[in-house]
């Protein structure tokens, strides 16, 4: 088990952050850590790195209590903030290597050398930070978080403000990473999570609402019923389909096209594909559709 996250409770002051909050995530999963604005998800990440102390409740990282052992639980744990801070006046090189020094790496250059390489640094590791593009600051950040080759690596919010070339780029790199290293990322953009993470936890208002594997959370909020959009080469009546077994309800978009509402227990596209050929018709589209990870979210966290 790389964390496990037991009752944990966070207060501050008289406001709760976090109320009983309990999860596992193991070795190389890529986690989706999700919710609003306020919901506790920095809060979280911040007591698992260590870097808050949780009100109650326990956490490990990689079998070690954040409460106990806190120089050790840092050499497991790579850590990239929402808000990345960096040394703008320092050089690429540099600042990494003041970083290796901090872990006492044993070579720091090759170190350096094999994280610059890694995060795709290489262009610019002569450069000043400050110097450098938003997503090229990122991508020091990822190599900071990674010079002391931990275990578990957690990303809050690491493609906030990127462009979409730098963003594909760091999802690429997250996805390279976590190969071999267990992540937890939250971030606002669901398409980074349908494109990056096997399973999704979100949390609103202190309280987790959901777990489950990436594919399989939409499912779980489709409810009893399917919609289906056929397109014919002819024109074609809603009750052509009316009579296929699970179909409750045929409505006409157009002279060619039907939205079919089906039973979500059988599958109704085939029986749609063999009486079209029954009838001589050509099918030019059919599309399921199905709620995407927004909706769920939406329909969570409201």
């Amino acid at each position: 088990m790389s964390v496990s996250v037991n009752g944990v409770t966070k207060m501050y002051g008289k406001q709760k952050a976090l109320d009983d909050v309990s999860f596992d995530i193991h070795n190389g999963e890529i986690i989706g850590f999700l919710g609003p604005n306020g919901a506790g998800k920095s809060t979280m990440m911040k007591i698992i790195t260590g870097y808050l102390p949780p009100s109650s409740g326990q956490v490990e990282v990689c079998g070690i209590s954040v409460d106990e052992n806190s120089l050790e639980l840092r050499r497991k744990v790579g850590y990239l903030p929402e808000h990345n801070p960096l040394y703008l006046d320092m050089y690429v090189k540099e600042y990494l290597r003041m970083v290796a020094g901090m872990y006492n790496i044993s070579q720091p250059s090759k170190c350096v050398e094999e994280m610059i390489e890694l995060t795709g640094l290489t262009p610019e590791q002569h450069k000043k930070i400050g110097s450098l593009s938003k997503g090229y600051r990122q991508r020091v950040g990822l190599a900071q978080a990674l010079i002391p080759d931990p275990e578990v690596l957690i990303l809050d919010e690491p493609t906030t403000g990127l462009d979409p070339n730098q963003i594909v780029d760091v999802r690429n790199l997250i996805k390279e990473i976590g190969r071999e290293k267990t992540v937890m990322l939250s971030t606002h953009i669901m398409q980074e999570v349908e494109a990056i993470c096997e399973r999704v936890i979100i949390i609103n208002k202190g309280h987790i609402v959901a777990d489950q594997k990436a594919s399989a959370l939409s499912s779980l909020q489709q409810g009893d019923e399917v919609l289906v959009t056929v397109e014919f080469n002819k024109p074609v009546q809603p009750k052509l389909l009316l009579d296929l077994v699970n179909v409750k309800k045929v409505v006409s978009l157009s002279e060619t096209s039907l939205l079919i509402t089906a039973d979500r227990t059988v599958d109704v596209r085939p029986a749609i594909f063999t009486k079209a050929v029954e009838k001589g018709l050509i099918l030019l589209t059919m599309i399921r559709e199905e709620k995407a990870l927004e909706d769920v979210f939406h329909e969570l966290t409201r």
